[in-house]
């Protein structure tokens, strides 16, 4: 597996959301457990292990749970976000005060349990469309307020990300074609209005939507929503290489082949994201 496309993202944005999650786990009274039982000044060495096969995300997020909890703890990223690990493999190690690092795994671990759960789906996905030129891509099917880290993981999984919000892209959708009054009416506001460095993506579920898309023109992106795969094989010669094609709607793990074998851009899936199962990490003193 190579590693992901992208290096770690400043600390500065990281870090209010992990403050957030540290403060919701403290409460009001901080953590009284380790505050009764664990003795002041014991200092302990402590590995986050892997308990099964997947692909490693969140280890910068994790550590920075650990160092804006305790400046002073000494953290050791050993396995780096985007490179496989197996059960029993050690990801990191946390030195330094015992109650410190007992204070902070709960957070450390839900964001990079999460967070790796999701980059070894995506790791799936992208195995599947092994040999064709499609691309897998999440969706803004996010947990609210995480939608950075979400994302961040899918690129740790071999993926690419979709917009990450409503200001990224003109993405027109079924809605907003019935209520604007039909493909021409919102193609035509959207050349007229949008800024030349904004692109446009429409949404057709039939052949003669996306007809009538290549005929009015202004998008550059189509978005094939919920078509079985011989309609998307012609989708996609009908559009030949005019716009960037987007599959979308039951993209399951067992379908992406034969849709990626249909020659579409991308496959957009917002399982990724919202039905992950979380790889089940722990720490060990």
């Amino acid at each position: 597996m190579t590693l992901p496309k992208t290096g770690p993202l400043p600390d500065l944005i990281l870090e209010p959301m992990i403050r957030a999650a540290l403060a919701e786990d403290l409460g009001h009274n901080g953590d009284i457990t380790t505050r009764c039982v664990i003795p002041a000044g014991l200092r302990y060495t402590a590995r986050l292990n892997s308990r099964e096969d997947g692909v490693v995300s969140g280890m910068q997020v994790a550590a920075l749970a650990f160092r804006v909890f305790d400046p002073a703890l000494k953290v050791a990223i050993l396995k780096a976000d985007g490179t496989p690990c197996a059960p029993g493999d050690t990801l990191m190690t946390i030195e330094g005060s015992a109650a410190s690092i007992l204070s902070a795994e709960r957070v450390a671990l839900n964001f990079a349990g999460r967070m790796a759960g999701i980059a070894t789906l995506t790791a799936g996905f992208v195995a599947e469309t092994r040999g064709t030129r499609t691309r897998i891509t999440c969706t803004r099917k996010t947990t609210p307020g995480l939608r950075l880290f979400e994302k961040q993981a899918v690129l740790h999984g071999g993926g690419f990300n979709h917009r990450f919000g409503l200001s990224d892209a003109i993405l027109i959708k079924d809605n907003h074609i019935a209520a604007a009054g039909g493909i021409r009416a919102v193609l035509e506001a959207a050349k007229a209005n949008a800024s030349h460095m904004i692109r446009v993506e429409i949404e057709v579920d039939t052949l003669a939507q996306l007809e009538e898309v290549l005929a009015v023109g202004g998008a550059d992106v189509v978005l094939l929503d919920n078509m079985d795969t011989p309609t998307l094989a012609e989708a996609v010669a009908m559009v030949s290489g005019r716009l960037v094609t987007e599959a979308s709607g039951n993209m399951t793990l067992p379908r992406i082949a034969e849709v990626a074998a249909t020659g579409v851009d991308y496959i957009s899936s917002g399982a990724l994201t919202h039905s992950v199962k979380t790889l089940d990490l722990g720490l060990d003193f």
